[in-house]
């Protein structure tokens, strides 16, 4: 794994990916593969339909100066596939404790690409943080596989708002201590 600085947020580097700050130039697929319901119905914020400019404005607020979180594009154009099959954020908490959340596009589950990015996110540290969470749906089993394959620990039940579904989702919570 190689990690470089671009525009003050590391590019992470895989066997299979680059985990690297959104372009302009991803807007297009980040719509299609955002706008999927199924995508939608298993994060929090992705409403669904996906309205005209959702994305453009994702990007932008992905490249801000007072961002709380850092997105990351998984880009596997080196290995022959798409420049953005899912993106992957880091939200700081605070100064030693961020939110890991992620997304692939349905025509890469079950490759092997969240795994691999999320391993990516853990070895690099990029925020310098002591204490990752996770929080996955209940009904996305193959989502808290990732966290629990990357050596995260299950901690509670808890509830969040999906607006996608327009409800309160039931939620496993993970933690995983880098120090």
């Amino acid at each position: 794994m190689t990690v470089d600085t671009i525009a003050e947020q590391p590019v992470i580097v895989t066997d299979r990916l680059a985990l690297r700050p959104l372009r302009l130039s991803d807007q297009g697929l980040l719509t299609l593969y955002a706008g999927d319901a199924r995508v939608a119905r298993n994060t929090r914020s992705i409403p669904h339909p996906l309205p005209p400019g959702a994305a453009a404005a994702f990007i932008e607020r992905s490249h801000a100066d007072t961002r709380r979180e850092d997105i990351w594009a998984m880009d596997a154009s080196a290995v022959g596939l798409t420049e953005l099959l899912g993106v992957i954020g880091l939200e700081r908490l605070s100064t030693d404790r961020s939110e890991i959340g992620y997304w692939v596009a349905p025509a890469f589950w079950n490759t092997g690409f969240a795994t691999e990015a999320v391993q990516a996110i853990i070895e690099a540290n990029p925020q310098g943080v002591k204490t990752l969470f996770a929080a996955v749906f209940q009904s996305n089993p193959v989502s808290a596989r990732v966290l629990t394959n990357a050596g995260f620990d299950y901690i509670g039940d808890a509830e969040a708002f999906c607006v996608a579904q327009n409800r309160t989702v039931p939620t496993w919570t993970y933690l995983r201590k880098l120090t």
